[in-house]
């Protein structure tokens, strides 16, 4: 059985993106700017307005796999989606990028494969419609005991608890990950994905995880508090290691009682969209080759640093070359 340095479980969503006007946003009911959940109809009303469509595969988990992928990581993802055209796109295009995507499009699946209808506005906002769909099915029966079992580093993502499946396919897997002698973590995802599962969450860190990764509001989340530094003492006392990103104020990481605070290179971004995606990637390729807590931090800020500054959740450059000038590998 192939031995993993990292493998992510989460979403498989084919983001498609296409460029309108206002005025089309307006006459389809499109609010700016913003991620709303739609249903299978409207999703493919939606879908079929679009024009000079262009399809890449996402999801937040997934976005981060593939960005440990191309610093060189031997990485695995596990997603559910239906053996319909744009499953097929999804799975074929992971493994192009060098992510062993370990489950075959379902031939039988119940729903279609999720997507992720983007419309970019002139000004650059991207207004996002997400039907869920065949992902958020996922369950134990998913995830391979063998995969799980022979991961180095386990990434959860925070959206699929949404249904109890979900939780039990990540409990199942961490406790696989664990017994064979890998470390597993958790992108907390959304703060009101916390705010829904809040006892399910501390639980699952406080006696499954061996990291977590967040931003200040789903840090802040955790504990009910707006105090960031209440926040993270408190998640350090039930987990052994805190990474949370705090946008232009950097990077801190809590593990035990020592506290890293690692700032940033504040830049104008093009697009913020993958940033904490790519940040995860960096931090655990450094936590998957060795490196110590300030360094994983300072690789994660790099590939950070190059998502924002182009369209798209995913590298465009080569980020090794990158973290080579900066000395960090």
């Amino acid at each position: 059985m192939k031995t993993y340095q990292i493998v992510g479980i989460g979403n498989a969503v084919v983001d498609v993106i296409s460029q309108c006007d206002d005025s089309f946003l307006q006459i389809m009911g499109i609010e700016k700017g913003i991620m709303q959940l739609v249903e299978r109809e409207r999703g493919e009303l939606l879908f079929a307005a679009m024009k000079d469509r262009v399809q890449t595969p996402g999801g937040s988990v997934a976005n981060t796999i593939a960005g440990a992928g191309a610093l060189g990581l031997e990485a695995a993802f596990i997603g559910r989606v239906h053996d319909d055209a744009l499953g097929r796109f999804y799975a074929d295009a992971m493994n192009e990028e060098g992510v062993d995507f370990v489950n075959p499009p379902i031939p039988d699946g119940e729903l279609p494969t999720s997507n992720s209808m983007i419309f970019v506005s002139p000004d650059g906002e991207r207004s996002m419609n997400t039907y869920l769909g065949i992902s958020s099915e996922l369950s134990s029966e998913d995830v391979s005991k063998e995969v799980a079992g022979n991961a180095q580093i386990m990434f959860l993502e925070g959206y699929l608890f949404d249904k109890d499946k979900g939780k039990t396919a990540f409990m199942e897997a961490a406790r696989d990950c664990r017994e064979g002698g890998g470390k597993t973590g958790i992108a907390i995802s959304d703060p009101f994905c916390v705010e829904r599962h809040r006892a399910d969450f501390l639980s699952l860190i406080e006696n499954e995880l061996d990291f977590v990764i967040g931003n200040e509001a789903e840090i802040r989340s955790l504990f009910e508090t707006d105090d960031l530094e209440e926040a993270l003492g408190k998640t350090a006392a039930i987990c052994p290691l805190v990474i949370c990103t705090r946008s232009g104020d950097g990077v801190s990481v809590v593990s035990g009682d020592t506290r890293i605070d690692v700032p940033v290179e504040k830049v104008v971004p093009v697009d913020a969209t993958g940033a904490g995606d790519q940040f995860a990637a960096g931090f655990l390729y450094g936590m998957a080759t060795g490196r110590d807590l300030e360094t994983c931090a300072k690789i994660g800020n790099v590939c950070a640093r190059e998502v924002i500054g182009h369209i798209g959740p995913r590298p465009e450059t080569n980020v090794l070359e990158l973290l080579k000038e900066d000395g960090l590998v």
